[in-house]
């Protein structure tokens, strides 16, 4: 499901009454940020990975009960020392976006599903668009055995 605008078109300032809430253009723009982030998290690239991501982005998830947080470069180690998926001839069906919004200028927030070798992961990516450019600056995921 692709979720171009979530207000009714008489509600909100009056930018977003007059249509300028969506961009299609920026929604392509968020759509190639997180095709980045897959594409790295795939690869085990890093280096795409920060390029999707802000230097300030944090990582959020429930473990055993408790809220874990981790930075960027946390993550980024993380990453490289295990095996990309990649490497392990590991398939991307189980990629899919779920849902992608544009909820106010310069803001989106996307929800997508990925894999690697025994994990499934959910994701809820938070971008904002700075500088020119679309990055993510929170995660927030769920992950489960992959059966």
């Amino acid at each position: 499901m692709l979720l171009l605008g979530s207000l009714p078109p008489q509600s909100g300032p009056a930018s977003y009454r007059e249509g300028n809430i969506v961009s299609i253009s920026n929604i392509q723009d968020v759509l190639l940020t997180v095709q980045t982030y897959l594409d790295g998290l795939y690869e085990g690239d890093t280096k795409k990975l920060r390029q999707s991501f802000h230097d300030v982005s944090h990582l959020h998830s429930l473990a055993d009960g408790k809220v874990s947080d981790l930075s960027l470069e946390d993550w980024c180690k993380l990453v490289e020392g295990r095996a990309s998926p990649k490497s392990q001839n590991f398939g991307r069906e189980l990629e899919r976006i779920v849902r992608v919004e544009e909820s106010a200028p310069n803001c989106a927030n996307v929800t997508l599903t990925c894999a690697v070798p025994g994990r499934f992961f959910t994701d809820h990516l938070s971008l904002l668009k700075a500088g020119g450019r679309w990055q993510i600056v929170n995660k927030v995921f769920y992950s489960q055995p992959l059966e």
